[in-house]
């Protein structure tokens, strides 16, 4: 069928045969469909929206657009997590080390930072030498070797969703909750999986800042996820203050060798790390449910054998060889460090966590383009949380006064204070059955 009559069934709410989306998404692949009329699809989905059928038929295409990885020849399953985004969200950084550990294998395909959100492939950049975007063989052989790569997406895989993505991005229809479940389970079907946690986000950090936002996104992954064959599974996490105490690529780096290692643990970030995890594990059948998983990822954790897996994969992907043991000699490190305190007594009653992540941006350490180059060293550390006496909100680490000063009016502005300390707040509110 003709692509603007695709286009045009869809325009009227019309519901899609899994042909013809076949036939719009493979001739997006082969350049025979405009980017006018990819635009207009992909407005037309935004007002029209899709049944389930639809999602599934649209996220398999994009699926199929390229190479589909086979890791049958492994003895484990396949596992992956995929995070909504929010500011100091590093748990993938600890939890592929602590899956593999368990007896999981992970082919980690992550992003870069989008927005006010930060990127895993920016962190795993900050290392000198990694290779985030290694070719197959060399994923084959460290996810084999190892048990996990964090890497990013490859042309091979799922090229149809690539293409798709920058448009949307530049015709306000991102928010489209259908052409958000194909763009993220496209890919994460391309990588072979048999399992995949997904942590979507709800909070003033969070792309989806109202709760019924994430659960109707929630509910659509997995819908989708399970209708394309794969076992899935969702948590709703707390995105209303950053996850670890740190914000910056570098520090948020740095502060997953010292949770692997033992050296600090942020709770909330542990809390929301095992969780997945567990999760993970269950899904995968490596658990019988989600508390063994539990268990078996504290024993990971706790024995050391996550921290030795995150080494070899450093190591095994170009990175130093003592990484692990010697962070900060190979981190970028920012020639200024303010710290910065509240300018009254109180607790901290709540945080806008997204300003965090545009003043983090604003140090360099984002990009506003996506040419920018970014600053791996500059952001924050020893972030206050939400519930805690209001001395010192954090430390600045800035390239020059000015900038710090500026983070510095940033952040105080994103603190509120208030003269009575609230309850903190649980970061796993829900698992989506």
């Amino acid at each position: 069928m003709l692509p603007q009559e695709i286009i045009r069934r869809k325009r009227d709410g019309k519901t899609l045969s899994a042909d013809e989306i076949k036939d719009f998404i493979g001739g997006l692949t082969r350049n025979e469909v405009s980017e006018g009329q990819a635009a207009a699809f992909a407005m037309a989905v935004f007002f029209q929206k899709m049944e389930v059928a639809e999602r599934v038929a649209l996220t398999e295409a994009m699926r199929d657009s390229g190479e589909v990885l086979d890791w049958s020849d492994l003895p484990g399953p396949t596992v992956d997590k995929h995070s909504t985004g929010g500011v100091g969200d590093n748990v993938s950084l600890m939890l592929a080390p602590i899956l593999a550990a368990c007896g999981a294998y992970v082919p980690m395909i992550s992003g870069r930072g989008l927005g006010h959100t930060g990127g895993t492939l920016d962190k795993l950049d900050a290392v000198p030498g990694y290779v985030t975007q290694p070719d197959l063989p060399l994923l084959r052989k460290v996810v084999r070797e190892v048990g996990c790569a964090v890497i990013g997406q490859t042309g091979e895989l799922a090229p149809a969703d690539k293409r798709l993505y920058a448009i949307r991005d530049v015709t306000g229809t991102v928010e489209s909750v259908d052409l958000i479940t194909a763009s993220i389970l496209s890919k994460k079907l391309s990588a072979g999986l048999d399992a995949l946690v997904l942590d979507v986000k709800t909070g003033s950090g969070a792309f989806m800042a109202e709760r019924a936002q994430a659960e109707e996104l929630a509910k659509s992954l997995l819908l989708v996820g399970r209708g394309a064959g794969m076992q899935t599974g969702a948590l709703i996490t707390d995105m209303n203050e950053s996850l670890a105490s740190a914000a910056g690529n570098a520090l948020e780096t740095l502060n997953a060798v010292e949770f692997l290692t033992g050296a600090r643990r942020d709770p909330r970030l542990l809390e929301v790390t095992l969780a997945l995890c567990a999760e993970a594990l269950r899904l995968a059948k490596l658990a019988p449910d989600f508390t063994a998983g539990l268990r078996m990822s504290e024993k990971a954790l706790a024995s050391g054998a996550a921290a030795e897996r995150f080494a070899r994969m450093i190591a095994a992907l170009g990175g130093p060889k003592d990484f692990l043991e010697n962070p900060r000699k190979h981190l970028a490190q920012a020639p200024i460090k303010r710290e910065i305190f509240a300018e009254k007594q109180g607790f901290v009653r709540s945080v806008q966590a997204r300003e965090i992540g545009l003043a983090v941006i604003e140090l360099g350490g984002g990009r506003r383009r996506p040419e920018d180059a970014i600053d791996f060293a500059v952001g924050f550390t020893d972030l206050a949380g939400i519930g805690e006496k209001a001395e010192r909100l954090g430390v600045v680490h800035a390239r020059s006064e000015a900038q710090a000063e500026a983070a510095e009016s940033a952040l105080r502005a994103a603190y509120r204070i208030a003269p009575e300390a609230e309850p903190k707040a649980l970061a796993v509110l829900e698992r989506i059955a």
